[in-house]
């Protein structure tokens, strides 16, 4: 895989992780305004999770990298994002992925007794194409 830079999240935390991880979905936007997007197609999708936390857990890790990548690639590889029920009521936009990505993160994050916080998630939908989600201080625990 190609190394990525990305932007970086400002905090205070004294640990950082950061995963990234790939997947092949299809979508489509039914909307006359998204011009090709209207029809369904394909991206391969590249992740980049960036989890923040002061405490790890007994393990020694703010949460298990594997755990990170079953969560994501597990749901959307190979699958037509417009099937799931996140995306009943929004199109799957880069936008959409990402948000959603960091709320399934964070949900799993916050039962974990070292309560560390995803700081941000990037969606590569194209090399020259991503959107960087970052949650409001309000969204974090």
């Amino acid at each position: 895989m190609m190394q990525q830079f990305y932007p970086q999240v400002q905090h205070n935390y004294r640990f950082e992780l950061n995963k990234d991880m790939h997947f092949s979905a299809a979508h489509y936007i039914p909307h006359e305004d998204a011009g090709k997007c209207q029809v369904m197609h394909g991206h391969t999708y590249f992740i980049n999770v960036t989890i923040g936390g002061n405490e790890l857990d007994e393990l020694g890790f703010l949460i298990d990298f594997k755990q990170l990548k079953d969560l994501i690639h597990k749901k959307y590889d190979h699958s037509v994002l417009n099937d799931h029920p996140e995306f009943q009521n929004a199109f799957p936009t880069t936008e959409q992925m990402a948000e959603q990505i960091w709320k399934s993160i964070q949900a799993v994050l916050l039962t974990r007794e070292n309560r560390p916080n995803c700081l941000q998630v990037i969606v590569r939908e194209t090399p020259t194409s991503y959107v960087v989600y970052r949650p409001g201080q309000e969204e974090l625990s």
